[in-house]
């Protein structure tokens, strides 16, 4: 396979794995501890024994109503015995790139440069879009009061940067709509 499709390819793993749980972009201890190339146990013994370096803001904990919803989410059961014995961790970007300094093996690095050119891949991605919805709304400003032509052109736009509300098309990972928990 060629090097350019490999990176694509793991890429689009990457981003698929960014999750947004309480209004922030994540990435989950097991999705981690599987890029890395370790089992998600050693990920988080690393984690509590660097507590200090994980506040708030980098990591999260989920609730079990979160962790069950994610678990529907994506149709999966418990593995072994009753499944894991401690609710999962969600990590920001900044949290991951805490990680980096607490695993230091070569794959943990290699695994943490994708992720952050993911992390930024979709805040680019935001950032455009509204860039672009911003660009048209001045236009429109601009000829309202000229052609109707340009009414329609405005209002195809919009509607490519606002899909319609009866759309059949689900939002792309998880998404927590439960309130506020440490």
């Amino acid at each position: 396979m060629p090097k350019s499709t490999v990176l694509v390819t793991q890429d689009f793993q990457v981003t698929s794995k960014i999750y947004l749980i309480r209004g922030k972009r994540v990435m989950l201890d097991s999705d981690i501890a599987e890029l890395y190339g370790v089992q998600t146990k050693f990920l988080n013994l690393a984690v509590r024994r660097n507590r200090d370096r994980f506040p708030m803001d980098f990591m999260i904990q989920l609730s079990s109503e979160e962790a069950k919803s994610l678990r529907l989410q994506f149709a999966t059961s418990k593995k072994g015995r009753g499944g894991p014995r401690y609710l999962p961790h969600a990590f920001t970007q900044e949290g991951v790139a805490m990680l980096s300094g607490v695993l230091r093996s070569r794959r943990a690095v290699q695994a943490n440069i994708l992720i952050m050119r993911a992390f930024i891949k979709l805040r680019q991605m935001v950032a455009t879009n509204e860039l672009i919805r911003q660009k048209i709304e001045e236009l429109e400003k601009k000829y309202e009061k000229h052609d109707k032509q340009f009414k329609l052109v405005f209002e195809a736009l919009r509607d490519l940067l606002n899909p319609p509300a009866g759309s059949k098309k689900k939002p792309i990972g998880f998404h927590s709509h439960m309130g506020e928990h440490s």
